[in-house]
């Protein structure tokens, strides 16, 4: 008999995940690898961050989820490349042979090519930066306690977010609220109603994606919880102490923190420009690889990519990176293996079935365009809620985050303020402070 058609998935986020489980009892053998050992649920990792949820209450472990699909099996690996001639994936545990190969890997945030700025205003994109988030706010709280200067204590409290996308926006929502109601309690000296948190944007709105309206009602939500959004204003040069930004009218102010967060964009992952050095693919300004409307490589119909990756265009413009487009691609693509190689029929396009977008601000509050009708406040947050947890992996997962949210609605606390290794914290923020310092004396004005 021969032998089985080989399928190999990279990555094992939302686009990698939904291939992998439209392959379940299908006539293929399937290898998932991916560089962590657990799917996670991005939409919630800024919970993490923000002390609401635990690491494990939004992450599941790859090989418990397809345990019980034999034709499924998942390594753990990073790939470097693909050699599309000898149809063989190379990871760092060797090679692998296919069939036909899905590449989701996803992307990573944009510093727009001042990468100098991530030791200092540290992305949302994965388990260990939300948890050294959560770190760095919580202890920037201790060490303004023992603070004895007023204005260095100010600039322990201030945080500084910058994009104001939607991770932009609940990053801020979140820090706002845990202040508010969480900590006013906890300190004596370090009064949490003096924390100072700003939103920067370099657009002229928030929640640029959404309808206008929607966006100046998330603006008005922030404004109440005491965020400080600032639009029309470009981020300049980011320190361990300080952020310096431009206005319009070129005017440059510094502002003095030591906690700020990147959520200011996207590119593709590094492997989109392998796929490029290999197939010739275009790519976008983002390195989003722009695939046929199959969401195959042109020229190599066996060579799919989905996700956050692509490059496709969809009501005249390209499709967002959000969960349901992985989601949906994923399946598609899945599909399309399964009709070319088991079938024999042609390859159909992807279609995107659009259910809205949605954004939360912080408690009893989000924003919702769904297919044109505009939702905000406690009904989008409602929805929001619902949909999170349906999209969850795992009914584990899903009550424990229910209950999670529900206690924190109920009580206002957030049950994960801990700060793990504070000690090798501080030696890291000296030795940065010391580079940071060094580097002042041989450039004196920001880039």
């Amino acid at each position: 008999m021969a032998d089985r058609p080989k399928v190999v998935i990279v990555g094992g986020g939302f686009g990698g995940l939904y291939a992998a489980k439209a392959f379940q009892g299908i006539p293929v053998d399937v290898t998932l690898i991916d560089k962590e050992n657990y799917h996670l649920f991005m939409p919630l990792l800024y919970q993490v961050a923000m002390a609401g949820l635990s690491a494990g209450d939004i992450a599941a472990p790859l090989r418990e989820i397809f345990r019980q699909h034999k034709n499924i099996r998942t390594l753990l690996g990073e790939v470097s490349a693909i050699d599309v001639e000898q149809r063989q994936v190379i990871y760092n545990g060797g090679v692998l042979p296919y069939d036909a190969v899905i590449v989701a890997t996803g992307s990573d945030y944009n510093y727009f090519g001042h990468d100098q700025w991530r030791p200092y205003a540290l992305s949302l994109d994965g388990l260990r930066n939300a948890l050294e988030i959560r770190r760095r706010l919580l202890s920037a709280y201790e060490q303004a306690e023992q603070e004895p200067d007023a204005e260095q204590r100010q600039a322990l409290m201030t945080f500084i977010i910058i994009g104001g996308g939607p991770t932009g926006v609940e990053l801020a929502g979140a820090i706002a609220e845990m202040a508010r109601h969480t900590l006013p309690e906890d300190f004596r000296v370090a009064l949490p109603s003096q924390t100072r948190v700003i939103l920067i944007e370099a657009a002229d709105r928030i929640l640029g994606a959404l309808p206008l309206d929607l966006s100046e009602k998330a603006r008005q939500a922030l404004t109440k919880l005491g965020v400080t959004v600032r639009t029309g204003t470009k981020v300049v040069e980011i320190t361990n102490t300080c952020v310096v930004v431009e206005v319009p009218a070129g005017v440059q102010e510094r502002i003095r923190c030591q906690v700020a967060m990147w959520a200011a964009g996207v590119k593709a992952s590094a492997l989109s420009h392998m796929l490029h050095e290999r197939t010739g693919v275009a790519l976008d300004r983002a390195g989003r690889v722009q695939v046929a409307p199959d969401l195959s490589i042109p020229h190599y119909p066996t060579l799919f990519v989905v996700g956050d990756m692509v490059h496709l265009e969809h009501a005249g413009r390209p499709l967002p990176g959000l969960a349901p487009v992985a989601m949906q691609q994923g399946a598609h693509a899945a599909r399309q293996i399964q009709r070319r190689l088991l079938e024999g029929q042609p390859t159909e396009p992807f279609r995107y079935a659009d259910r809205g977008t949605m954004a939360t601000i912080g408690r009893a509050a989000a924003v919702a365009d769904l297919r044109g009708r505009h939702l905000s406040g406690f009904l989008a947050w409602l929805i929001w809620l619902f949909v999170h947890l349906m999209y969850l992996v795992g009914f584990r997962n899903r009550l424990l985050v229910f209950v999670q949210w529900l206690w924190n609605y109920v009580t206002y606390r957030r049950g994960v303020r801990l700060i793990v290794d504070h000690g090798q914290q501080s030696r890291e923020g000296r030795a940065g402070q010391a580079a940071a310092t060094s580097a002042s004396v041989v450039r004196q004005d920001p880039p």
